[in-house]
């Protein structure tokens, strides 16, 4: 990546993903945030520039300047990426702290965050707009959909298969060969040892439904 960033979100998530950039020697013009008393600060020396929506900066993305979505809002994340894909033809970059590491073979899709010590190993697969928080590993043969969430630690072992919108806890173990449903939750710590349903929440270990 070249071209200087700029990141639609100025909370916990994009202060991550801009100390991300700037340990990548990226250059971030700035971050849009809707939260209008954040306007006309800096963090990290970069300024929150106006909202996300406003047309002033937006228009500064294209061919010379990318965009990077920060939130773990996935509703929100959801008209983001709407809006610049299908009203400015703009796919949001991925965000990759220099300490993790991506297979050669793996697949991985746009927008998405993966932090610090974070694994995608050979072979699996990563949709768009994921974030994958510090340590978490994606082990060989898995898949993981769009919009997912996976906590700190979190181990998707080989042949996993996570569907969209899953958010999956810290510290959390899915075994081998199992699949999570769309929209399911994970709690932190769980250990799966069976298949979750569609939008199903589980706990503990073993992980039950609640």
């Amino acid at each position: 990546m070249i071209n200087p960033v700029v990141i639609l979100g100025a909370g916990n998530i994009g202060k991550l993903a801009l100390e991300i950039f700037q340990s990548n020697n990226v250059v971030v013009y700035g971050l849009l945030d809707d939260d209008k008393s954040l306007h006309n600060t800096t963090i990290n020396e970069v300024p929150v520039l106006g909202s996300t929506e406003d047309d002033t900066y937006l228009k500064i993305l294209g061919d010379k300047c990318d965009a990077f979505i920060a939130t773990d809002d996935t509703k929100l994340k959801k008209h983001q990426v709407a809006m610049l894909t299908e009203g400015r033809r703009i796919m949001p970059v991925n965000c990759f702290h220099k300490t993790s590491y991506i297979s050669p073979s793996a697949e991985i899709g746009h927008g998405n965050l993966v932090s610090a010590s974070a694994v995608v190993n050979a072979n699996a697969k990563v949709g768009n707009h994921c974030i994958l928080q510090s340590g978490s590993i994606i082990d060989y043969n898995a898949e993981v959909g769009n919009y997912v969430q996976v906590g700190a630690g979190a181990v998707i072992n080989t042949g996993v298969t996570i569907g969209d919108e899953v958010f999956i806890g810290s510290g959390a173990i899915i075994v081998s060969g199992i699949t999570i449903g769309k929209k399911a939750r994970i709690g932190a710590g769980s250990v799966v040892i069976e298949d979750v349903k569609d939008n199903t929440t589980v706990f503990g270990n073993p992980a039950k439904k609640v």
